[in-house]
């Protein structure tokens, strides 16, 4: 007996030793780590927390609440069923214990249920900082998202003064950060940021719907009065606005009328609508292999925001980290350069439309005196400068304060709780914006994060009109435009390179936008494929498609611009680069993508492109081509639409992500489409009215 016994206690002790590492609660009982947190939060357990409560309602309500549940109530099961808890994937980066607010909700519906709670219920959101301890096998801080559906009458603060007594009993350590209602007090048709966004949407919506009946009217009625005009207007596939003028020339005979029917004319949805969607290039010196550089480039980018947007809202975050372990992630986390991309083609569609332009203005003897030649100067600078804000910002200033509305929105009816403060730094910073300055400030105080490309293209193409102007006074001049962009291209190495050193900067897969504020969004490290957009668009004016290439060459520009792609995305490995390497990555780095959009872009011009101007030239590309700038614009707040307005957490899949993607695009394209009728397109046909 006695060895028997000996057996069983040595059998105990090693049953111990096996057991998972233990934490133990407020009364030094020990507890296994998951049977721990199924027990955290659980309101069967809050009889002996509820003298906390001050408001004898909610205690009441509480309290009877505890009594239905324990006693099996239908309705008091699911509200504990609408509350979260601890729900497994702990250590996969769960941090949303949600519950559902939908669940919550729907128990007040008496159609639904058969029973319902004999009190109004409010859904909960309360962030927990749990700080665990080291015997734990998980990073030590976690932020914890938990939904709580109870009753109406619990303040925010009487539901955090319940948390709090549950924390003293059972955590190391937890902090409770924010207890909030879902949703809040935002009332969307009291904001008068929506209201003067509603309005200008509900009157540009009036004036495309005139605009496209009255075009149909007068078409009508040309069509009766002359069938050769409107046969002709009807063959008139390649310039719509060409038809138009037919229009108002028949129309009316005196200049103000036709004028001003020019202008409403210019909100057609049926004219706008067939000039975006038109597969027909609009100059037959038109670079076709350019639009589809701007699709693939803008896939790439809402590619890489599905996946950042699909990481926020997660229930298994570290399948990020298992993610990024994988080579071709280095696609998502270095996709920074498909921006670059559009600086390149920016540069080059500037400096090539600025010398046709000017080719096409005849040459008259210049008796300008010296002042006249200052002032005209500084007159085109600043009518190059208007033409620009003029087509950008319309389309910006309205999805500006749509994204203000939406994120205010979102913060008071989203179970989650977004990073992004668009809501405060768009009501403060806005203006910076609108004067395109935005990039010179913190990240902290960014409105709209992602405008920093707007704000670097726009100061770019100040300083590009600057050069350009010079540059077609003489040769003299032109030599002067050139040192000044060798000087400026040089500049940004080396500041970039500094900057690289003295933050001590590693180029890694796992940070792609490490040192944001002193290099990511910066004009100093991102005018290099601007720059070589600029000399690639006066070699194309110059050569004009009349070059030959040896096979030699062609071969070696190929092979040399494709490996430098590919290099530069796929070239940092698992560990990143070393410090002085990274530096030249950072420097040379966007310089180097856009040298090797320029083989690619010479090659398709002048016949050696192959099939990649073959496909990237395919007309099918065009209106998405057209569309860009506005899907640029808004599909990060779609995104923010669609994901934050989830009930809960998502289950994080690869292939889920794509599908996501392919979703996110489509939307993309579609509310662009809209957008660019009404605040795009009118403006660039009042612009050609008005210049």
């Amino acid at each position: 007996m006695i060895i028997n016994l000996i057996l069983v206690l040595i059998s105990l002790v090693q049953q111990i030793q096996a057991e998972p590492t233990v934490s133990y609660n407020g009364s030094g009982t020990s507890v296994a780590e998951m049977e721990w947190f199924s027990g955290l939060f659980d309101q069967n357990q809050w009889n002996n927390h509820l003298g906390v409560l001050k408001n004898q309602t909610c205690k009441r309500n509480m309290e009877f609440y505890i009594g239905k549940l324990k006693n099996g109530s239908s309705w008091a099961a699911k509200m504990y069923d609408a509350s979260g808890r601890y729900n497994g994937l702990f250590f996969m980066g769960n941090d949303f214990w949600l519950g559902s607010k939908v669940l919550c909700q729907e128990l007040q519906n008496n159609e639904a249920n058969i029973e319902v709670p004999p009190f109004v219920l409010s859904y909960f959101v309360a962030k927990i900082r749990l700080s665990l301890s080291p015997k734990f096998t998980t990073p030590v801080n976690r932020l914890i998202h938990l939904g709580l559906c109870l009753p109406n009458a619990c303040s925010n603060e009487e539901i955090r003064k319940l948390l709090s007594k549950e924390a003293r009993n059972k955590a190391i350590q937890m902090e409770i950060i924010d207890v909030r209602t879902v949703p809040g007090n935002y009332c969307l048709f009291k904001d008068l940021k929506f209201q003067i966004v509603g309005l200008s949407a509900l009157i540009t919506l009036l004036l495309i719907l005139v605009a496209s009946v009255v075009e149909v009217v007068v078409k009508k009625k040309i069509s009766k009065s002359s069938p050769r005009d409107a046969e002709a207007i009807k063959n008139d596939s390649i310039d719509h606005s060409k038809s138009t003028e037919r229009i108002i020339t028949k129309e009316s005979s005196k200049p103000t009328q036709n004028f001003f029917l020019s202008l409403l004319l210019s909100f057609s949805a049926i004219t706008n609508g067939n000039k975006i969607m038109s597969v027909n290039h609009e100059s037959k010196d038109a670079i076709g292999c350019l639009h589809g550089l701007r699709v693939v480039s803008i896939g790439w980018i809402i590619l890489v925001h599905t996946y950042l947007n699909v990481f926020g809202v997660g229930r298994n975050k570290a399948l990020r980290t298992i993610t990024e372990r994988k080579f071709m992630y280095q696609t998502i986390s270095n996709a920074t350069f498909s921006v670059d991309t559009f600086f390149f083609i920016s540069g080059l569609l500037v400096t090539l439309g600025f010398f046709r332009h000017e080719a096409t203005k005849s040459k008259k003897a210049d008796k300008e005196t010296l002042t006249r030649k200052i002032f005209s100067n500084i007159f085109s600078y600043l009518i190059m400068i208007s033409y620009r804000l003029l087509r950008l910002t319309p389309a910006y200033l309205f999805v500006l304060g749509a994204n203000e509305v939406t994120m205010r929105y979102i913060h008071s009816n989203s179970v989650f709780t977004p990073a992004i403060i668009d809501h405060i730094t768009c009501d403060k910073f806005w203006w910076r914006n609108i004067l395109y300055i935005n990039n010179f400030f913190p990240q902290r105080e960014f409105c709209m994060l992602w405008s920093w490309y707007i704000a670097n293209d726009t100061q770019f193409f100040a300083i590009a009109s600057i050069l350009l102007m010079i540059a077609v006074k003489g040769p003299k001049q032109l030599k002067f435009s050139v040192l000044a962009i060798i000087v400026l291209l040089l500049s940004s190495w080396m500041v970039t390179f500094i900057l690289a050193i003295q933050h001590n900067y590693v180029a890694r897969v796992q940070e792609p936008f490490a040192l944001f504020d002193e290099l990511y969004d910066k004009p100093w490290m991102r005018i290099g494929p601007y720059l070589i957009g600029m000399v690639i668009g006066y070699i194309i004016f110059n050569i004009n498609g009349q070059v030959i290439f040896t096979p030699a060459i062609v071969t070696i520009g190929w092979i040399s611009s494709i490996v430098c792609l590919g290099s530069l995305v796929y070239g940092l490995g698992k560990q990143g680069l070393v410090i002085p390497v990274s530096a030249f990555y950072v420097a040379l780095g966007h310089t180097a993508w856009g040298l090797s959009l320029a083989w690619i872009t010479v090659a398709c011009c002048t016949g050696y492109g192959g099939p990649f101007n073959l496909l990237f030239s395919c007309r099918l590309f065009l209106p998405l081509s057209r569309l860009t700038y506005c899907a640029y614009l808004v599909h990060p707040i779609l995104m923010c639409i669609t994901s934050f307005s989830l009930d809960g957490s998502l289950q994080i899949h690869n292939n889920l992500t794509v599908v996501i993607f392919f979703g996110n695009f489509l939307l993309s394209f579609l509310v662009a489409f809209i957008i660019s009728l009404g605040f795009e397109a009118p403006v660039i046909n009042l612009k050609k009215l008005i210049f």
